[in-house]
């Protein structure tokens, strides 16, 4: 039927339009390794993407754009992994799944969460999705040490206290490490799920 046409066009125009946009994002995450955030140009991004500079523009308009959607593709990961320890039922299991889950994230694009926490404090965009990040993670720790026992509240030895400093240990130890070798951030992933167990009392 004549009506049916438009929509069958939309639909190919909306999936070619997330290939497109996909390629111009895993085309900036390439250019990020070889070249650097400083570096790399909107014209670097459109010809690894195999797009004209002016229908790069149809779908981002500037570098910074890009970047920015890149980490936000990047922190739903992220985003899903703190659901998933936050919903993990015994707390030695949520703690080891959480910190494996990291590490696999870190050795996959450790390059652009390297990127989002260095541009974060001055690409407000960029700063919100990582502040927002760490919320969601604090609160999936605090659930894992209120399961393993540990008081609720804000005081210093209190669950929200101890999450947040978790969080930003891990963030933190997990960035230096990253820049090193696949092996020193298994090494810091087993250093911090030690801190975690010691501080939600699980290693006895």
């Amino acid at each position: 039927m004549p009506g049916h046409e438009p929509a069958r066009g939309r639909r190919t125009a909306e999936r070619k339009g997330d290939v497109r946009e996909r390629a111009i994002l895993d085309t900036c995450e390439a250019l990020l390794a070889t070249k650097g955030h400083e570096a790399m140009t909107v014209a670097d991004i459109a010809r690894g993407a195999g797009i004209t500079r002016g229908a790069l523009y149809f779908y981002f308009g500037s570098k910074q754009e890009v970047v920015t959607a890149l980490v936000a593709r990047t922190v739903e990961h992220l985003w899903e992994r703190s659901r998933t320890t936050a919903q993990a039922d015994e707390p030695r299991q949520a703690v080891a799944a959480a910190m494996r889950r990291t590490v696999e994230l870190w050795n996959a694009h450790g390059l652009v969460m390297r990127t989002a926490i260095d541009l974060s404090l001055t690409v407000p965009e960029i700063g919100e999705l990582w502040n927002h990040t760490a919320d969601l993670f604090i609160t999936a720790i605090t659930a894992v040490l209120e399961r393993a026992g540990i008081t609720p509240g804000t005081a210093p030895h209190q669950s929200s206290a101890l999450a947040r400093a978790l969080c930003w240990m891990i963030e933190r130890t997990f960035y230096h490490a990253s820049r090193e070798s696949p092996e020193k951030l298994r090494e810091a992933s087993a250093t911090c799920e030690h801190i975690w167990l010691t501080t939600a009392g699980l290693t006895v």
